[in-house]
């Protein structure tokens, strides 16, 4: 549902994108999403097609294997993908805008080589690890620690709810050394005390892998570390830049619960008539829409001042805050709407809405983006 047509503002390229990204997924995805949720598995047969298609990277330079696009036009794979399943728009947004970037922001030339054009062409998969099992919404609390012993680096700890864990070729591990700063490592499937472990008791983003990675004294060569990363600021920023792509991506998934509940509506049966016609789902679909279209004016116009290099972090936190908590709210209207239909695979709101519940938690809760725009309206520090 795009009521204010914003999708008029795409020039023809992001138009192009839309609909290639749109296609994949109403073709090769919804047919059998809702059976890999069920069954808790990420259909990994997907990432050969979903690398053919661009979708990792896209915005970085073609030397490094990306097409050089703006960020309007990936918050519209973001969205796209997620008309899908969350679980498929985290696959692409860990890969790209966690894994991807932090090599791309703070990487050396020879990293960058290393890894970029191979992790868009989907041979190589990444993740990244920095939230830890008492460390989530205040990463600066992280246990790991890196030990420098020569010209190598030893990382012990434990890194918890990372997305494509045990899928990933490469891990960006972010660990304190011995003065307490926080540095950036690039740590290899195989690595002698490099373990994962699944997490299999998840009842949202199913259809995503959820690991647990274990680092029992890993040693890591100094060609390893990010050099530019040094200090909190650096995994913040790479999340700062994936939290955009999840804003993008929920509204993916709430223009879809809505899409679908105004057609059920339309044709379920009941006393005679359309559901549509009643007060009272007129008023629910419609306070749907009013939200949803108001967000997706957020997602436009964030998208433009990050093409124009003009957007602050707060401005994603706006975005992330305000996206994430409607969407789910619109995902749980539409399967009240859908009544007992709602609650099978068949119809998509349900789904939707249960994954939602981690995009509002993941990459900065909504009580935490409240406290840092509470922070930059008022001046004032609210967090302790």
């Amino acid at each position: 549902m795009d009521y204010l047509h914003l999708d008029d503002l795409l020039n023809e390229e992001q138009r192009m994108i839309r609909d290639m990204v749109r296609q994949f997924v109403d073709r090769e995805i919804m047919p059998i999403i809702g059976e890999y949720w069920l069954k808790g598995e990420f259909p990994m047969h997907l990432v050969p097609r979903m690398a053919e298609l661009g979708l990792f990277g896209p915005t970085f330079e073609e030397e490094y294997g990306g097409q050089g696009l703006d960020y309007l036009s990936y918050g519209i794979i973001m969205r796209e993908l997620e008309r899908g399943d969350s679980g498929i728009r985290s696959f692409a947004s860990v890969q790209s805008s966690l894994a991807m970037y932090s090599i791309y922001r703070f990487g050396s030339e020879d990293q960058k080589r290393k890894y970029l054009p191979r992790m868009a062409r989907g041979e190589l998969l990444g993740c990244f690890g920095l939230t830890e099992p008492d460390a989530g919404s205040d990463p600066g609390s992280m246990r790991t620690v890196a030990r420098r012993e020569g010209d190598t680096w030893v990382l012990h700890g434990t890194k918890m709810w990372i997305t494509n864990g045990s899928v990933a070729d490469v891990a960006v591990v972010w660990a304190k050394d011995a003065e307490g700063v926080i540095r950036g490592f690039l740590v290899e499937k195989g690595t002698p005390g490099f373990s994962t472990q699944d997490i299999h008791t998840k009842i949202s983003l199913r259809a995503s892998v959820t690991s647990e990675l274990i680092l029992d004294e890993v040693r890591v060569p100094e060609a390893q570390r990010l050099p530019h990363a040094e200090g909190l600021r650096a995994p913040l920023t790479v999340l700062n830049h994936g939290r955009y792509g999840v804003a993008w991506g929920a509204l993916g998934a709430a223009e879809a619960a809505l899409d679908e509940a105004i057609a059920y509506a339309r044709e379920r049966i009941q006393f005679g008539r359309p559901i549509a016609s009643f007060q009272i789902i007129q008023q629910r679909l419609v306070d749907m829409l009013a939200r949803l279209t108001g967000v997706q004016a957020i997602g436009y116009r964030v998208a433009q001042l990050m093409n124009e290099g003009k957007a602050r972090y707060t401005h994603i936190s706006l975005f992330k805050r305000q996206a994430t908590r409607v969407a789910l709210d619109v995902a749980r209207a539409a399967r009240e709407v859908l009544g007992a239909n709602g609650i099978t695979v068949e119809y998509h709101a349900l789904r939707h809405a249960v994954n939602l519940e981690s995009t509002l938690t993941y990459e900065g809760t909504y009580d935490i983006h409240t406290l840092i725009l509470g922070r930059d309206i008022t001046g004032f520090e609210a967090f302790s």
